[in-house]
């Protein structure tokens, strides 16, 4: 359905912007990519009281229309650009009420641009807690625009912004807040006339970018540049009169309609807190602190609903053998599909856990603190401290990890971000490690309070950031780039997480792991069901007539003899083939060929490893005796030796392969699209596959 008019929010970064557009739009939104560009573009509608349905545009945050970075160009281009598929009828400009010196630069540029604005002016608890008093009304008046005051995180004045958005068409364009033809009036006039355009701002934007404009033909930029020539313009000068001049219209503005208290100078509580948040040492103990305590909560808090979930498998499992004829369908629904599903859908309680808290330090403001403590260090390994936001967020993905680095403007700093993000323990990684983990480690508590499988868990995410600031190091001196690479960052105040939102990221992010990691495990585990179910020639068949003589039948119990035909037939199925062709290279860390079929199925996505244990050991297994797959890795033994395949040496080797190994196609991808050249998705993987096979070596020399 075809939305009524289209509305686009603009504002800073840190003003509640994604706030707002949740609370309009609530669930009914979808992310994909602007025209032509790489950026992402978040959509979503909202009924408006008048009976019409807006499309409402969440555009990237940004200080200023002169664009610091590829997501902020988008802001201009999406705004000027007459012809394209997302142009707004409508921008509404969310301000932060405590901050309005800063945020109104941005109003003044969009206001400029003579596209119908609404002002809302979020925050507006926090700024009356803080005793700031502003005049709405005057501030309306002076800025010849409709402002609503709301609150976004409370969701106070939703309802009148959207009634201002009904009569958005019916608002007078507003003046301009300075005198943009005397900035550089020629050249304004000139351009105006030859590009053709009716906006004297518009104009002067067109002389500042029109280099990085997809909207203008080769022509209509190379005329550009000759008129710039022609008037001797200068890109910086210009912006600096400009802003200048807009500064000058917002003190006056600020001086009529806000009035702050004299206690508005003291040291607010936000600081006093960073004095010891981000203290150079406490701050860094406090952040590895959080981190314990997260995976502790991990594995204490998931281990009774995983137990749940289990049991409801095992129970299903139990139900369709009984249920259902013997036969190849119902091996393959149960074996194939229930099997492979269970190994993806156990582990909810866990990825649920870890988002939650991620969504917690997000919207508490303190992950913004984290990216500033790791500036200085991630300096001296070559990178920015904005490379922190894709690592620190590469804890639940990498690939909006990776797509976030186009904030980078540096770029080799971008480059060494990317390459080292997927070194960093995603949420995928995370099944297989609590199964590995809590197959070989005991669940008992250190020092009185630490579980020693948490401890161990924490352990493996620090050293995958440790990880990837070594090699980052050792990118530092590969990569040559001579540009130097700057940090600016505003921390946000401290607030109280929003639980609705908390919860609502919580079943968004679980929702798209468990969507996404179900349809590739489903279908690998299909695939997987087959090939470890048939095998080539009629080696089947002459495995159950050797085990038909009666040496088998008349000295070895049933149950036993159908195991050993169910081994032996896996063995010789086309998966065990593939298994064994490559166990000669993975026989040094201590795999056999039942894991490298693990190996090679989990390259589609890492979580794939747990369903495929899940299937291989269903196929391999006694069929009256249903087990969970944590039971079944536990009871495989080495049918040379008789010891457990999965000891201590084994899990951690897989462990380490899993902990630097390039196991996602999705990454590849992501890579590709954000570098456009296949030589680097290519060297990633080449380098991650050779430090996994080393470190997974001499860990499993080290522990055997």
């Amino acid at each position: 359905m075809r939305a009524d008019i289209r509305v686009a929010l603009v504002g800073n970064p840190n003003t509640g912007k994604s706030s707002l557009f949740n609370i309009l739009t609530g669930l009914n939104q979808k992310v994909g990519n602007f025209p032509g560009v790489t950026v992402d573009k978040k959509v979503g509608y909202t009924q408006l009281p008048d009976g019409r349905r807006a499309e409402i545009i969440d555009l990237p945050g940004t200080y200023s229309l002169y664009p610091k970075s590829h997501d902020e160009s988008i802001v201009f281009s999406v705004l000027a650009d007459k012809h394209s598929t997302v142009t707004p009828d409508l921008v509404v400009v969310i301000l932060d009420a405590t901050n309005l010196k800063r945020n109104l630069l941005l109003y003044t540029q969009v206001a400029d641009l003579k596209i119908p604005v609404i002002v809302a002016l979020n925050m507006m608890d926090l700024a009356r807690k803080s005793g700031i008093d502003i005049n709405v009304d005057l501030f309306a008046k002076k800025l010849g625009v409709p402002v609503i005051p709301i609150a976004a995180r409370k969701g106070e004045g939703i309802v009148p912004l959207k009634e201002a958005i009904s009569y958005a068409n019916k608002f007078a364009l507003q003046q301009d807040t300075i005198d943009i033809r005397s900035i550089a009036p020629e050249l304004i006039a000139k351009i105006s006339e030859e590009i053709e355009v009716d906006n004297s701002y518009f104009a002067l934007q067109l002389a500042h970018q029109h280099e990085t404009l997809k909207f203008l033909s080769t022509e209509q930029s190379d005329r550009i540049e000759c008129i710039e020539q022609e008037f001797s313009f200068h890109s910086q000068k210009s912006q600096a009169v400009e802003t200048i001049a807009r500064y000058n219209f917002i003190n006056d503005l600020l001086y009529d309609a806000v009035k702050k208290p004299d206690t508005a100078h003291e040291e607010t509580f936000s600081n006093k807190i960073d004095h010891v948040l981000t203290h150079k040492v406490f701050g860094f103990v406090i952040f590895l602190g959080i981190l314990l305590f997260m995976f502790q909560s991990i594995f204490a808090w998931s281990s009774y609903p995983m137990d749940l979930i289990e049991s409801l498998f095992v129970w299903l499992e139990g139900i369709l053998t009984d249920a259902l004829p013997a036969g190849p369908l119902t091996s393959l629904l149960i074996d194939g599909v229930v099997a492979g599903l269970s190994g993806v859908m156990v582990f909810i309680p866990q990825i649920a856990i870890l988002f939650v808290f991620i969504s917690i330090l997000e919207d508490t403001g303190y992950m913004a603190r984290v990216t500033f403590m790791m500036d200085k260090l991630m300096r001296k390994v070559g990178l920015s401290g904005k490379s922190v936001v894709p690592l620190i967020g590469g804890f639940a993905c990498a690939v909006p990890s990776i797509m976030s680095t186009r904030t980078i403007e540096n770029w080799k700093d971008r480059m060494i971000t990317i390459m080292v993000t997927p070194l960093v323990t995603c949420s995928a990684r995370l099944p297989v490690y609590t199964l590995l983990i809590a197959l070989v480690v005991p669940s008992r508590n250190v020092w009185w309070i630490f579980n020693l499988q948490g401890l161990v868990l924490t352990a493996m995410y620090l050293f995958s950031l440790l990880s990837a600031i070594i090699v980052a190091y050792v990118f530092k001196f590969i990569l040559k780039a001579k540009e130097r690479g700057y940090f600016i960052m505003e921390l946000p105040v401290y607030r109280m997480p929003r639980w609705k939102n908390v919860l609502y990221s919580m079943y968004e992010r679980s929702k798209a792991f468990v969507l996404e990691a179900g349809k590739v495990i489903i279908a690998v585990s299909i695939v997987l069901w087959v090939l470890a179910s048939y095998g080539p020639g009629d080696r089947f068949e002459k495995i159950e007539k050797q085990y038909s003589q009666p040496q088998y039948t008349q000295k070895v119990a049933p149950d036993e003899l159908q195991r050993i035909v169910a081994s032996e037939k896996l063995e010789n199925s086309y998966a065990g083939v593939l298994g064994h062709v490559i166990e000669p290279v993975i026989r040094p860390l201590g795999f056999d060929w039942k894991i490298g079929i693990a190996l090679i199925t989990s390259f589609a996505a890492r979580e794939v490893f747990v369903g495929t244990m899940a299937t291989i050991y269903s196929v391999d297994g006694d069929a009256d005796k249903i087990e969970s797959v944590q039971e079944k890795m536990h009871s495989a033994t080495n049918p040379q030796t008789g010891q457990p395949v999965f000891t201590t040496a084994v899990a951690f080797s897989l462990m380490m392969f899993y902990a630097f190994a390039m196991q996602c196609s999705s990454t590849v991808a992501v890579v590709y699209r954000e570098t456009k050249n296949w030589k680097w998705p290519a060297i990633q993987f080449a380098y991650m596959t050779i430090l996994a096979y080393v470190t997974s070596l001499l860990t499993y020399i080290i522990l055997k």
